[in-house]
């Protein structure tokens, strides 16, 4: 099967993806879900004229000249509102949040008066409708307070709380299960032998699908049989995404695609025109999308970087549109030859908005450490000439 190029196996990925169904959540379970369905105000916020200060409620013209001597005829307080309503030389006692009484029109704070009695003196004139939140100053009936696509964050709740909604229409979260394959491979804690390494994909994979808004089912380490790799692809049957970590390459010990074959599914490319993650295999089962990852760790989470992230974008109906960004060498780079290349580097942030990258001297797909210590991955197109110190390119965020 020849390679195809990254553009054309993002697109193939991609085509007919649907957003997940969506159902309604409370308000306590809705933080980093995304929004399925606009938030509309059913009333205005505040619901009232509402003072915005401690003092007095009045009647403008009755301060518009001081001193000027009231007569307190009652008290608004927050949530006992003052049932009268004030005549010419009246006011009303009155605190921060509660309803202004009818007849009122301003608000005369506290500090700039003077009470004895039931008698008290405005000492600073004020203005038709000063120190008053007016009715819907915050939101209307009928706005759109939250639009769908929106993931939530605390300041989203608190306004969906401020407009009395208990529950949010949200997409449901794709479920990712991940199947780590292996002989030399152990689960972190235990004791390899000689001729293991300790498994890190899976781990950094659910990691990285969570952080996306998924539900991840890791069904752990398969050891190279044909019939353990089938098992584990039966388990992974109900997920919406399924994917698996070595083994998918055509070698002796390789049985990854063969079981995916013989369990379903349809192979729809194999190999792909880039470096590193070369031997990335894509493939549907009824509706289960198949992510077949490379066993390199860095190849496997740069493919994840390039594929998964649009995927559950895309389910989760979110945009998917590439997030290339600009930069500038901080040192100069090699022709590329045939595949395009991600090469991870150091980004550095002018105060004026400028930014400058700079490659790692070494890009071996193992090395961790280093993929860790990137900020970015420089996108290097096929056959691109070589690049100097200063040369603009382009770069994709490495913000997981």
């Amino acid at each position: 099967m020849a390679l195809i190029p990254v553009e054309e196996a993002r697109a193939r990925i991609l085509k007919n993806v649907k957003p997940l169904p969506a159902a309604g959540v409370k308000l306590e379970q809705a933080l980093g879900r995304v929004l399925a369905k606009p938030l509309k105000a059913v009333r205005n916020q505040p619901p009232f004229d509402a003072s915005a200060m401690d003092g007095y409620a009045v009647i403008a013209a009755d301060a518009a000249t001081v001193p000027a001597t009231l007569k307190l005829i009652g008290l608004s307080a927050a949530g006992h509102a003052f049932r009268g309503k004030l005549k010419r030389g009246e006011c009303v006692r009155i605190f921060t949040g509660a309803p202004v009484p009818k007849g009122s029109d301003a608000v005369v704070i506290q500090e700039n008066t003077s009470a004895s009695g039931k008698a008290v003196t405005a000492l600073q004139p004020v203005k038709t409708g000063q120190n008053i939140r007016f009715a819907g100053l915050d939101f209307r009936k009928g706005d759109t307070l939250l639009p769908p696509g929106l993931t939530l964050g605390a300041r989203d709740i608190g306004l969906a709380a401020a407009a009395n909604a208990p529950k949010l229409v949200v997409r449901r979260r794709p479920v990712v299960a991940i199947i780590a394959t292996g002989d030399e491979l152990v689960l972190p804690g235990g004791t390899p032998r000689a001729d293991q390494i300790v498994s890190s994909n899976s781990h950094a994979l659910a990691a990285m699908a969570q952080h996306l808004g998924a539900t991840v089912v890791n069904l752990g380490i398969v050891p190279d049989n044909l019939k353990a790799t089938e098992r584990a692809i039966r388990k992974a049957a109900k997920a919406d995404i399924l994917i698996t970590t070595g083994g998918a390459s055509v070698g002796d010990h390789d049985y990854v695609q063969e079981a995916l074959k013989n369990s379903g599914v349809a192979i729809d490319f194999w190999k792909i025109s880039m470096r590193p993650g070369k031997p990335f295999m894509y493939g549907r089962r009824k509706g289960q999308h198949v992510l077949g990852l490379p066993g390199n760790p860095v190849s496997a989470i740069v493919c994840a970087r390039l594929f998964l992230m649009p995927l559950i974008d895309a389910l989760l109906g979110l945009p998917t549109v590439e997030d290339l960004v600009e930069a500038r060498l901080g040192a100069s780079m090699k022709v590329n030859d045939s595949r395009q290349d991600y090469v991870r580097a150091k980004l550095v942030e002018a105060p004026d908005g400028s930014r400058t990258v700079t490659p790692f001297d070494k890009q071996d797909s193992s090395m961790q450490r280093t993929f860790r210590e990137a900020q970015v991955l420089i996108v290097r197109p096929p056959h691109a000439k070589v690049a100097g110190q200063g040369d603009v390119v382009q770069i994709l965020r490495l913000d997981f």
